[in-house]
């Protein structure tokens, strides 16, 4: 059976152009891809804001010069010597019923050294966009016991042979990517024929580029892949290229090289590669040179992932109707005069800093111990100081951890950890894209073992559940049970309220107030004004824009040393 399209053109060391219409040249590799995770943390000994402006390198981490490009996406990428440092963030990849959109898997298949890993990352590029995983079949092959390790080490154990990869590990890792979920890629040491104790975690994929020699020999692999693609180059390149990566880069005699590749790599690539070609959409030749098909491959995958966004937040502001029933999992403290006094302090806005920051923290020292009151508890029994015993209640969970939406959730830490002792932090960025108004992830920083927690999740307001439903998605993505997280705010607007109950039934919601209206601006009315602001005495709408122009000039100019100086 003949693939269905089969490129050819003449060799070309034009630059590819960005195909989602911006018009900007894209030229980097993907060793100098970096997304931007890093992002500073703000104290708690004081309420100083994590987001003040731009950041200057020396506070990104970066050593080295940076230019701002002057573009339309000049807030989203900076240069740094050969590196592209992306900051944007990944829009939602869920609908408002909270269920997954799969990410489009491409497979990447040729023989050894035929520019697999160059195809792979060429497509990246030309995609531009964030949130694209490469992942290899190099990560899964068996662990060697000391037997192979000897016959490896003579160069006499075939490593091109199916029996040679970990496939059941392997399809285990590409569908837990493709439900979205968070996996633990093991490293593969070529020198030592050994794994890694270390392990490398992909999350958060929209694309995810799968390449191999035998990327297409398992059947139950192939239905994984949404296009496939087969890199078609001559046998003695492949071999010259074989040659220089194993003596140079692997430590290889030359002479263990060229007795590998007769005994094993040529054969297998005639027994178990070649064949499939057949299964291909799309058949490469001469590899990464071919930019035509590198290109045609970037438009359709363009398409695909326009086909695949999701318009969440102006859906979300309507979906609360009048007269409809709250649901069960919302808990609202009792409107106690206390409870109402000190909503008084923090809604009004003649309310001065200190104070609004004071009365804040009482009323989420409240919203905590309330919101673990609802934690599941069990009975026991403690002796008291009079040699009589007591029948108590203590908490029937070992872990407890804390995950606070930044930046305004990040206020909420310090008076959860004063309600739950040795409890852990996690952190995620979710931020507006201005452009879309949809909520986008930029990080996250979760404890490994989070799946084992009750999580509460914290969000000073929460307007239309937009970001709460994607901190709630990224949880999830990380194996916690939805019935284990227990979302808490200051205060939800109705339709807040209902998106995130709709979607995820299981979650428990716990707030001091629910207000009824979200205007235009998805803000809350009578509401809170915005929290983060006048907690940290920032106000962004009265800042002066920024000439990135002068930007670009103050870091290439000798006596600048950050962008508050160049403002």
């Amino acid at each position: 059976m003949e693939p269905a399209l089969k490129f050819e053109n003449p060799r070309s060391n034009s630059c590819i152009s960005d195909s989602s219409g911006s018009g900007e040249e894209v030229d980097h590799g993907l060793e100098e891809l970096t997304i931007i995770t890093n992002f500073p943390e703000s104290p708690l000994k004081g309420p100083k804001s994590p987001l003040k402006g731009p950041k200057s390198p020396t506070k990104l981490g970066i050593n080295k010069k940076i230019s701002f490009s002057t573009s339309s996406k000049s807030h989203r990428v900076y240069q740094s010597g050969l590196r592209t440092l992306y900051t944007s963030g990944r829009p939602p990849w869920y609908d408002s019923h909270g269920s997954l959109k799969e990410p489009f898997v491409i497979g990447v298949c040729g023989g050894s050294a035929s520019g697999k890993t160059t195809v792979a990352r060429k497509i990246i590029e030309a995609l531009d966009v964030p949130w694209v995983s490469l992942l290899s079949l190099d990560s899964f092959y068996k662990v060697l016991n000391e037997e192979m390790h000897e016959t490896a080490n003579r160069n006499e154990y075939n490593f091109d042979h199916p029996d040679a990869f970990d496939f059941d590990l392997l399809i285990a890792t590409l569908r837990r990517l493709k439900e979205g979920k968070s996996v633990e890629v093991p490293i593969y040491n070529f020198i030592t024929h050994s794994r890694d104790q270390s392990t490398r975690t992909i999350y958060g994929a929209n694309v995810v580029i799968f390449e191999g020699i035998m990327s297409f020999v398992n059947k139950e692999l192939l239905d994984l892949m949404d296009m496939k693609i087969f890199v078609d180059t001559d046998s003695d390149v492949r071999l010259a290229r074989r040659l220089k990566r194993d003596i140079a880069e692997r430590g290889r005699e030359l002479e263990g090289v060229l007795k590998q590749y007769n005994t094993f790599v040529k054969p297998a690539f005639d027994h178990w590669i070649s064949p499939t070609m057949s299964s291909a959409d799309i058949i490469v030749p001469r590899g990464g040179e071919n930019l035509v098909a590198i290109q045609l491959v970037v438009l359709h995958v363009h398409g695909q992932l326009q086909k695949r966004g999701f318009k969440l937040r102006s859906k979300l502001a309507h979906s609360a109707d009048n007269g409809c029933k709250k649901p069960d999992t919302l808990k609202v403290l009792e409107q106690t005069p206390q409870i109402q006094g000190l909503h008084t302090f923090v809604r009004n806005r003649e309310t001065a800093r200190d104070e609004f920051i004071f009365y804040s923290k009482r009323l989420m020292r409240l919203l905590f111990e309330y919101a673990v009151s609802l934690l599941p508890f069990k009975t026991v029994s403690v002796d008291t100081p009079q040699g009589t015993s007591y029948q108590g209640r203590r908490l029937d969970a070992d872990k407890i951890c804390g995950v606070s939406i930044l930046r305004a959730g990040e206020t909420m830490e310090q008076a959860l950890c004063e309600v739950c002792k040795d409890v852990r932090l996690g952190k995620i960025l979710i931020q507006t894209n201005f452009d879309t108004g949809e909520p986008e992830l930029h990080y996250l920083r979760l404890p490994k073992d989070i799946k084992e927690s009750q999580v509460i999740l914290m969000d000073a307001t929460v307007a239309t559940g937009a970001a709460a439903m994607m901190a709630i998605r990224v949880l999830l993505d990380h194996d916690v049970p939805e019935d284990n997280i227990t979302l808490t705010s200051l205060l939800m607007a109705e339709s807040g309220v209902h998106s995130v109950a709709y979607a995820f039934p299981k979650v428990k919601i716990v707030t001091t107030a629910v207000d009824k209206e979200v205007n235009e601006k998805f803000h809350i009315l009578p509401g809170i004004g915005n929290f983060g602001d006048r907690y940290f005495g920032t106000d962004f709408e009265k800042l002066v824009p920024i000439d990135r122009t002068q930007m670009t000039r103050c870091y290439s100019e000798p006596g600048c040393r950050d962008v508050e100086q160049a403002e």
